[in-house]
């Protein structure tokens, strides 16, 4: 299944999402269930279809949102693919430890919503990173990296967007600017997605390839990631952990190229999607812009 956000004529909605359109789910379902974390939470998603109407709605008609617009943790992991540097053709040594870091709800839009470019000096080295997205559906505490998996259920996709500039102030600034990122456009679920390691992420700008890598060449496996991150502090039903960035960053060509105002970031995951955003200046960008529809 393809599990998915919207919203239509200013109302929020979920359900699943197929060549033919969206299903949504019964009214009655969601009084109970008011969004697809608290599905989630519940353990009701193997038998998610029956709780959805029979006629779809085009998708046309809605915008998407993240696929948990309220998300409980965003975790992302950093340097988790080999890549170059500082010398062309020599790979850094391979961290030691898992690196993460958070992000706010509130600097990823979804699917064909427009990134915010960053004002001022900020713009001149916003970048983008294409990374493949775990979702946990199944809480836990020191969890075993044998066990790890057993808490996904499903995958996504995330354009980690990040001002460089400000990365040297501190992560946490590069990464949590306004409306920087976006997630989406739905999540696949595990039952889809047969081996993990074989999925291939990438990435175009304006229809150039920019990154292309197997999951299976991250430094740390997703197992790893979850095992380290539940070491950290519990993981609950509705959390994202996004998994690293391979070469190919606009931050690490030369000569740079960084995004901006116009450009279209692609991301796209064999099995699971393409998550689609146009860069927008702040003084373009209104709230019906905002939520503009993608097919």
């Amino acid at each position: 299944m393809k599990l998915v956000s919207f919203s239509q004529n200013g109302q929020e909605g979920f359900g699943i999402f197929s060549q033919s359109g969206i299903y949504p789910v019964l009214e009655k379902f969601k009084k109970e269930f008011p969004n697809l974390r608290a599905v989630i939470d519940s353990q009701k998603i193997e038998d998610f279809e029956t709780f959805c109407e029979n006629n779809p709605i085009p998708l046309s008609k809605v915008s998407l949102l993240p696929p948990i617009p309220n998300p409980g943790k965003i975790i992302c992991a950093g340097m988790n693919y080999r890549k170059p540097y500082p010398v062309d053709g020599v790979a850094a040594p391979d961290p030691g430890n898992v690196v993460i870091f958070a992000r706010h709800t509130e600097t990823l839009v979804g699917h064909g919503a427009d990134l915010e470019l960053p004002s001022g000096k900020a713009s001149e080295t916003y970048d983008f990173e294409g990374e493949i997205v775990a979702v946990i559906g199944k809480s836990g505490r020191f969890i075993s990296k044998d066990d790890a998996l057993k808490h996904v259920i499903g995958y996504s996709i995330m354009n980690e967007g990040s001002v460089r500039g400000w990365m040297k102030h501190s992560v946490h600034a590069g990464k949590n600017f306004h409306a920087s990122g976006s997630w989406g456009p739905w999540i696949t679920t595990v039952d889809e997605i047969d081996d993990f390691s074989s999925l291939r992420l990438e990435t175009h700008i304006n229809g150039k390839l920019m990154q292309s890598a197997l999951a299976g060449e991250m430094i740390f496996s997703l197992s790893e990631l979850i095992a380290y991150i539940s070491n950290l502090l519990p993981l609950n039903p509705g959390d994202i952990i996004a998994t690293g960035s391979p070469d190919g960053t606009g931050g690490s060509r030369n000569p740079t190229a960084f995004l901006n105002s116009g450009d279209c970031v692609e991301v796209s995951v064999e099995r699971i999607g393409t998550l689609k955003n146009y860069v927008l200046s702040l003084i373009h960008i209104s709230e019906p812009t905002r939520l503009r529809r993608i097919s």
